[in-house]
């Protein structure tokens, strides 16, 4: 498999590649109907330097030219950053066909791009036009075919090797890994430690993979006294919020780390069963919250709901953790 590094430089190639035809759709549309180029960069970068208190030197003139140069490097930085990302997921195991890849990579660029405009009062996307959506979208599927197009012929070597070696890579993540990878991201989820302290006792010296490390008795030991020490710790009411990024990062991260280790030791392709348990870890961790909202509603304390979602973590930790029969 394609190292992570290899895959990042692949997918910045891509991304240039992709950013490229983004801007060769966008100035073919603004010579054919003769209209100006979009403000919108320069008003968001302006907004963000002024949001973070970072004085752009010059007069007035020199300011704007700057800024229109900020603008543009940053619109090429989001292009590349997408791109370095779609090779880093590719390098993983992550491999869409065009017809799913090309929009979705060019939904990816579309969101980094117009979120930040939105979310700073610069543009309101409900308010668009057809000919705004058209001038928008068609870009960034161009921006999708490229990438996707240089991605795939990066790659194609390996795919081929691939496809006449399969016995040389990781197979290819099953239905039952995935769920696997769902339980034990939603466990590390609620309880962030829960998920290691499963792997931990699930774990034989001889596995493949991180999660050897986790079986001798310190491993254990450790893990599983992390693990009680946080089911006692958050009952206290002066834990922060794991929704808050100090809380949530964590969790976000041991989930990966708990995929990549099961997949890696079961011999699966590690990139599907981290996305997913991330995704799994991230809405457990919210969900848990509704769920002790709730039992603070109904029993006048959050302990009840506190206490099933230990059971529940614990259950789907040691589920999540499972051996590929």
């Amino acid at each position: 498999m394609t190292s992570l590094l290899t895959g990042l430089l692949r997918g910045t190639a891509a991304g240039a590649a992709g950013t490229t035809a983004l801007n060769v759709a966008t100035q073919t549309d603004m010579a054919l109907r003769a209209r100006p180029a979009s403000d919108t960069p320069v008003e968001t970068v302006s907004a963000l330097v002024d949001r973070v208190d970072v004085a752009v030197p010059g007069r007035r003139r020199e300011r704007r030219h700057r800024l229109e140069g900020l603008g543009g490097l940053a619109g090429s930085a989001t292009g590349v950053a997408v791109g370095a990302v779609a090779g880093a997921l590719r390098s993983a195991g992550v491999r869409l066909p065009a017809v799913l890849g090309v929009p979705a990579l060019g939904a990816a660029a579309m969101l980094a791009s117009d979120l930040p405009t939105a979310r700073l009062g610069l543009t309101d996307p409900r308010r668009w036009s057809s000919v705004d959506w058209a001038a928008d979208v068609v870009p960034h599927l161009a921006y999708g075919v490229a990438t996707h197009a240089t991605l795939a012929s990066t790659f194609r070597a390996e795919d081929r090797e691939r496809a006449e070696h399969p016995e040389r890579f990781p197979r290819p993540a099953t239905t039952g890994a995935l769920a696997r990878a769902v339980a034990l991201g939603a466990a590390t989820g609620a309880r962030s430690t829960f998920g290691s302290a499963a792997i931990a006792w699930r774990a034989c010296p001889d596995d493949r993979g991180p999660g050897r490390v986790l079986a001798g008795r310190f491993g254990r030991g450790a893990a599983t006294l992390g693990a009680l020490g946080e089911a006692a710790g958050d009952k206290h009411p002066a834990v922060p919020p794991r929704t808050a990024p100090p809380g949530l990062a964590p969790r976000l991260t041991l989930a990966a780390g708990g995929a990549d280790a099961i997949a890696r030791r079961d011999g699966y392709e590690v990139g599907p069963g981290v996305l997913v348990a991330t995704a799994a870890a991230a809405g457990a961790a919210f969900g848990g919250v509704q769920l002790r909202a709730a039992a603070q509603e109904r029993f006048g304390s959050d302990l009840p709901g506190a206490f099933a979602e230990d059971a529940l973590a614990a259950l789907l930790a040691w589920w999540g953790a499972g051996r590929a029969r």
